[in-house]
C-alpha cells in the first residue's frame, strides 16, 4: 500500500470515528419531582408538566413541583388515558379501552388553562389497534397503535401489528410504519407505551417497563422504522414528553413508576 493511501485509509478511519462520536447521545437527569400518581404519562408545555394516569389529569408547575389543577373523567366513563401532547394550548391524549377486545381508540381534548374536556375525535374501532401516544410535526398527526402478545392479543396479531400511523390535519390516513424486529422483542408481551418528536428531528419511543429510550427516525426506503440507537433513561417506559418551548435542547420528561417520580432528562 502505498503512503497516500496509507494516510487516505487513516483519515477514513478517523472520519469515521469522529462521526459515531458526534452521533452519540446520552441522558442526563436534571430533576425529580415526588408524585403518587405518576403511573401512565407525562405532558409539558411552557409553565407546566401533566400526569396523566388512567382516567386523571393533573397539572404541576415545572419549576416547583406545586399541584395547580386537576381533572378527573371516571364519571365520564374514561377509563384507559395513554399519553397526551401539548399543541397551542390543548392537551391531545390517546385514549383506549385497554384491555378490552375489540380495541377502541379516540383522542380526548383538553384546554390547559381550564383542564376542561372540550373535543373529541373517535376512532371507534381501531383498524390500526389500540392508540397510545400522539404527536404532531410538520402539519401532522403522529400516532402510535399497539398490539400486544399473550392473552391480550387482539384477532391473531401480536406486538409484531404495533404500528406508527401518520395523519393529516383532517385525520386521514397519509402514511404506516412498523417496529423493527428487535424492537418488537424488547416490547414483548407489551407494546411500544409512548413516543415523541424531538427538537432535533428524531423520534424518541418507549415500552412499557424498561429502563429505556429508543431514538428513531423514518427510513428511507420501505416500511420499517429506523433504530438509530437506544439510550438509557431513569424512566420506566410507558407516556414521555418533549419540551419544545426550549429551543436547541432535547429534554425528556418520563415517569418512573415504582418510584412515583416525574423526571426531567437532558438528551445530549
Amino acid at each position: 500500500m502505498t503512503l497516500c493511501k496509507v494516510v487516505a485509509f487513516s483519515f477514513l478511519i478517523l472520519a469515521n470515528i469522529l462521526f459515531v462520536k458526534s452521533m452519540a447521545q446520552t441522558v442526563t437527569e436534571l430533576k425529580k419531582f415526588e408524585v403518587a400518581e405518576a403511573k401512565q404519562a407525562v405532558a409539558v408545555d411552557e409553565q407546566f408538566f401533566y400526569v396523566i394516569n388512567n382516567s386523571t389529569i393533573r397539572r404541576y408547575g415545572k419549576n416547583n413541583g406545586k399541584l395547580t389543577g386537576e381533572w378527573d373523567g371516571e364519571k365520564e366513563g374514561i377509563k384507559h388515558l395513554n399519553s397526551g401532547v401539548v399543541i397551542k394550548g390543548k392537551l391531545y391524549c390517546a385514549n383506549s379501552n385497554y384491555p378490552e377486545i375489540p380495541m377502541t381508540s379516540s383522542v380526548e381534548i383538553f384546554d390547559v388553562k381550564t383542564l376542561q374536556h372540550i373535543g373529541n375525535h373517535s376512532f371507534g374501532i381501531a383498524q390500526h389497534g389500540s392508540l397510545t401516544w400522539i404527536d404532531q410535526k410538520d402539519g401532522y398527526w403522529w400516532i402510535g397503535f399497539a398490539h400486544y402478545g399473550g392473552k391480550e392479543s387482539s384477532e391473531g396479531r401480536d406486538v409484531r401489528w404495533t404500528s406508527l400511523v401518520k395523519y393529516d390535519a383532517e385525520w386521514r390516513e397519509t402514511e404506516s410504519w412498523v417496529f423493527p424486529k428487535n424492537l418488537v422483542a424488547l416490547f414483548t408481551p407489551k407494546s411500544n407505551s409512548g413516543g415523541a418528536w424531538g427538537t432535533d428531528g428524531l423520534l424518541y419511543c418507549t415500552g412499557h417497563d424498561r429502563e429505556e429510550v429508543y431514538v428513531m427516525q423514518l427510513p428511507k426506503h420501505g416500511y420499517t422504522l429506523d433504530h438509530v440507537r437506544t439510550l438509557t433513561a431513569p424512566i420506566q417506559g410507558q407516556g414521555i414528553a418533549i419540551d419544545h418551548s426550549v429551543k436547541g435542547r432535547v429534554l425528556l420528561y418520563g415517569i418512573n413508576r415504582s418510584a412515583s417520580t416525574v423526571t426531567l432528562s437532558e438528551i445530549r
